[in-house]
């Protein structure tokens, strides 16, 4: 079973932090984003994984390659920012009459996927919404899609394409896809995969739909880190340790410490990610993500995102305050 992971996207709603770092390698709850996505893609058995790289590729190859040898990986490039269509077509040459599974490189899912595979149709991972026009959105008639339309501007269906895509053949992909660049098809200027999709409906392709209940865009600071939340929330619920070695300092479940961390005189917690070799001292942490070997002292810090090797040094003041006063610290 193969799987095409379109992952050249700039990020540019997660700057800085995609300044220098691929979205896709950011941390969420221990490890990057593309790392909870491919480990759930071998649960499924998935044993061809086919990435389309741009923006700071190399990294992405190298971060895979090194951690995940036993999958037969394949990596081509999009050179310009044509839409996730044309990011697909990338891959066409690994397109034949098997199945294909696409899923986005910057969205976790939490879905059942093992009796999707074995559906005898393609089909299309949605969810209800009530603000429909961010998305994709399916029209369904029966048990099968009639209508595919991108971003529409008027309402049309709350069924939202959440980025989950299992199509019966690679052949049939590769020819909607082909037929959406040579008539130039576009939506918002940019080759769409929900028009090609649309392309292979109106030439018999049949599309049912799957629920996808938990589906964790990582797409910006604030959903990054309401996907934290929910990992670790559902990680300490199936008992991931909880004990830590700290010097003085107090955790608070559930969080995710990475190796070589040290934490003197802090509190950490709830809902926070702290990846390798970082340093925190006489600090007060909750609700955010510190990245690989930073280092946070003498800061109260939530819903922060810090980024590799940054360090974030802050000040503890003493007062002595009257009744009836009014002081702000900045």
């Amino acid at each position: 079973m193969k799987a095409i992971i379109p992952v050249a996207g700039v990020g540019s709603k997660l700057r800085p932090h995609t300044n220098t770092n691929p979205k896709v390698m950011l941390n969420v709850a221990g490890k990057p984003i593309i790392a909870h996505i491919m480990d759930r893609l071998i649960e499924e058995k998935i044993d061809t994984a086919i990435f389309v790289v741009g923006y700071l590729g190399d990294k992405i190859e190298k971060f895979v390659r090194a951690n995940y040898s036993s999958v037969n990986l394949k990596f081509v490039e999009q050179k310009e920012a044509k839409g996730l269509g044309h990011a697909i077509y990338m891959a066409q040459e690994f397109m034949d009459d098997s199945p294909i599974l696409i899923t986005l490189g910057d969205t976790i899912f939490d879905v059942n996927l093992k009796e999707v595979l074995k559906s005898k149709t393609s089909s299309l991972g949605v969810h209800s919404v009530e603000n429909p026009e961010r998305f994709g959105v399916a029209l369904k008639e029966g048990n099968y899609i009639e209508n595919l339309v991108e971003k529409p501007k008027t309402f049309l269906s709350k069924l939202a394409l959440v980025g989950l895509y299992y199509i019966k053949s690679g052949v049939n992909l590769k020819k909607g896809l082909k037929e959406l660049l040579d008539k130039d098809i576009k939506t918002n200027g940019e080759y769409q995969l929900t028009d090609a999709l649309q392309l292979m409906i109106k030439n018999g392709e049949k599309f049912t739909t799957f629920e996808v209940d938990g589906w964790f865009d990582c797409g910006k600071s604030e959903t990054l880190l309401a996907t934290n939340r929910h990992i670790l929330h559902k990680e300490f619920l199936n008992g991931k340790r909880t004990d830590f070695e700290t010097d003085n300092s107090q955790i608070i479940p559930p969080v995710s410490i990475g190796e070589n961390v040290k934490i003197k005189n802090s509190i950490i917690g709830p809902y926070v990610s702290i990846s390798c070799g970082s340093t925190v001292e006489n600090s007060v942490i909750r609700n955010s993500i510190l990245n690989k070997n930073s280092i946070l002292t003498y800061s109260v810090i939530e819903s922060s995102i810090i980024g590799e090797n940054a360090s974030v040094v802050g000040t503890f003041k003493q007062v002595n305050v009257g009744d009836y006063s009014e002081v702000i610290l900045s």
